[in-house]
């Protein structure tokens, strides 16, 4: 994969979310809820997206801030999740 998964997810995150604007600097460690960037409806709307993006499976006990809330966190959730895919095929 040429580009990070978390710049994947912070493109899909400006796009979707600040429609664009990329004035609006998101820093790996910044909590993207208590800073207004997504709302429990965008938390859905990630999930179905890393879902399709990545060819993963998130379950209701992944989708807690501690996988969600920030990319760094998401990048890391992800590989995981990508990891665990591959071991188990």
């Amino acid at each position: 994969m040429s580009e990070t998964v978390q710049s994947i997810v912070k493109d899909f995150i400006i796009e979707n979310f600040r429609f664009g604007d990329t004035s609006f600097e998101i820093g790996g460690a910044e909590s993207l809820i208590e800073n207004d960037v997504i709302d429990s409806t965008g938390v859905l709307e990630l999930v179905a997206f890393l879902e399709e993006r990545f060819d993963i499976t998130l379950v209701d006990a992944d989708i807690v801030p501690a996988n969600l809330d920030t990319l760094d966190r998401i990048a890391a959730f992800v590989e995981r999740k990508m990891h665990g895919d591959r071991a188990a095929a």
